[in-house]
């Protein structure tokens, strides 16, 4: 269930992290614009992001947005999984297109993870088709509330 913590960042990898949590450039040509304001050639940012995301240092590098507001279906799901059969049960979870993040917890529902889909209807669905695929009930917990929580982590 936990997996060896990634390599120490350098301080271009910090450089990286910190000026592209607050936005990506919208152009034509976003990578080598942000690559220009951080003094680096296109090639290399491509090439460092996708080394941060093997490593493991980002799980993830890309646009958010509010699936409810583009008329999908957004939703907090959870899971009761043996530990013995964790990691089965993340990759085939893991495998699905709609799973936005998924973390193991210490609790009796040890696994939780975000659907995101293009109807709302789809939501059921997928709940559904992961319980098939896994043989475990799939508790789904729709917001009540949205609350915003702007998070910046300067490393």
């Amino acid at each position: 269930m936990s997996r060896p913590p990634p390599p120490p960042l350098d301080a271009t990898d910090r450089a990286i992290i910190n000026a592209l949590q607050g936005g990506f450039p919208l152009s034509e040509t976003p990578y080598a614009d942000a690559a220009q304001d951080l003094g680096l050639t296109e090639e290399d940012l491509i090439r460092r992001l996708r080394h941060l995301l093997d490593n493991g240092a980002l799980s993830r590098f890309g646009p958010l947005y509010h699936a409810e507001r583009l008329g999908g279906g957004l939703t907090l799901a959870a899971m009761q999984v043996p530990p013995e059969d964790f990691d089965r049960v993340a990759e085939l979870v893991n495998a699905r297109p709609e799973v936005a993040h998924n973390y193991a917890r210490h609790h009796a529902f040890n696994m939780w993870f975000v659907l995101a889909t293009e109807t709302p209807e789809r939501i059921g669905e997928v709940c559904r088709e992961i319980e098939a695929a896994t043989g475990l009930a799939v508790r789904n917990m729709p917001k009540q509330r949205e609350f915003f929580i702007g998070l910046r982590l300067d490393l």
